[in-house]
């Protein structure tokens, strides 16, 4: 008898003798460890959900009228103003269902071609087209802007503002702002917009089978990982710093997490035109919530996006997921690899098995991670 049969004929006579109070005992502790590993999301996922909104606010009901009337056809005459690679015709598809836009810095062309290579070389999910572009900010580097312009003819995929610091808050506001505005000018027909970084790993199947499943209106659309009850920052030496004077709240209005958000295209001409009235200096995921609450627009949650937070690799987790941050260019290579070698769908065993698996790695990860920190 081999040692693995010999092991689970143990465990069986093992099991069977277990008496009603031992098998209470271990059910109990079966359903806690469950419910602590799942139990947030669950939470999350069905409490965190916008509620109709009657919009009595003379303020609210402004933004959504001026939003519905905006008009900037006049962009067109002057995009080099604001764009130095401003691909107007990269947006052609008239019913165009969702398009992505990735944040990426200028050198960053080896991230860049990794995500060509892997997730965002898909023009279709559920025979709807989509389109994967990228979005980055001016370089003083003279030999990164011929890259950047040779990258561009290559690929035709690629939109260049002029922010010059797009790492600062400020810059990295403008930089969000112009690339709603390029989509507003010249993509106004796509359905849905997904903004996201070049280090996060998206999973375009399984959004957009959620999206299409959506038994609610696609306007008013503000989706992704909710961060909720947020007290802003008030040490003056922080980045973040949020004086009192700025802002007396006690909490941030509630936003999605910066690292993967989808918007309806009525959203995005809604945080475009509110984001004159929000003049504080904070990280632009929190600015485009402050812009969407101006909007009446409330963010929906699901915990399929990770956030900030790099997910353990298992196939049927990421099958899953819709997003993982922190990954390199050989990370996400090898992540598609293997899922397109594997292919096919998990069953809901392997996949109810594999978020186990991911979730209790990326746990151990984190902790190892924490611990590593502490002891330097």
């Amino acid at each position: 008898m081999s040692n693995e049969a010999f092991a689970a004929a143990v465990m069986q006579c093992c099991l069977c003798k277990l008496r009603t109070h031992q098998w209470c005992f271990l059910l109990f502790n079966i359903l806690l460890f469950h419910a602590l590993l799942f139990g947030a999301d669950f939470v999350e996922e069905y409490l965190l959900q916008p509620s109709p909104v009657v919009y009595t606010d003379g303020m609210v009901a402004d933004v959504r009228e001026r939003a519905r009337k905006l008009d900037l056809s006049t962009i067109r005459q002057n995009v080099s103003r604001d764009y130095i690679i401003s691909n107007p015709d990269a947006c052609r598809k008239p019913d165009l269902f969702l398009l992505a836009l990735v944040f990426s810095s200028p050198a960053n062309i080896t991230q860049r071609n990794a995500v060509r290579r892997t997730w965002a070389n898909q023009t279709l999910i559920q025979e709807s087209p989509i389109k994967v572009l990228f979005f980055t900010a001016s370089t003083e580097s003279s030999t990164t802007q011929q890259d950047l312009i040779k990258e561009s003819e290559l690929h035709g995929d690629l939109i260049q503002s002029r922010v010059v610091d797009a790492s600062s808050l400020y810059g990295a506001k403008e930089n969000t702002l112009l690339a709603l505005r390029w989509v507003i000018t010249f993509c106004p027909r796509a359905s849905l917009v997904l903004l996201t970084e070049d280090s996060v790993f998206i999973n375009l199947p399984a959004i957009g089978s959620y999206l299409r499943g959506l038994h609610r209106n696609s306007e008013d659309l503000y989706l992704g990982r909710v961060i909720q009850k947020e007290s802003p920052d008030r040490n003056p030496n922080s980045p973040r710093y949020l004086s009192r004077v700025l802002y007396p709240h006690k909490y941030l209005p509630e936003y999605c997490e910066g690292t993967a958000y989808i918007l309806s295209q009525d959203v995005v001409r809604k945080v475009y035109v509110a984001s004159s009235t929000v003049l504080t200096p904070i990280p632009v995921d929190v600015f485009v919530g402050f812009c969407a609450q101006k909007a009446g627009v409330t963010p929906t949650h699901s915990a399929r996006f990770s956030g900030e937070r790099h997910i353990h690799y298992n196939a049927c987790c990421y099958r899953h997921l819709f997003s993982s941050a922190g990954m390199g260019s050989r990370d996400l290579e090898r992540v598609w690899q293997d899922l397109e070698q594997r292919g096919g769908k998990c069953s809901l065993l392997k996949t109810y098995s594999g978020l186990v698996a991911c979730k209790v790695r990326t746990y151990l990860d984190k902790m190892l991670l924490q611990n590593s920190k502490e002891q330097t």
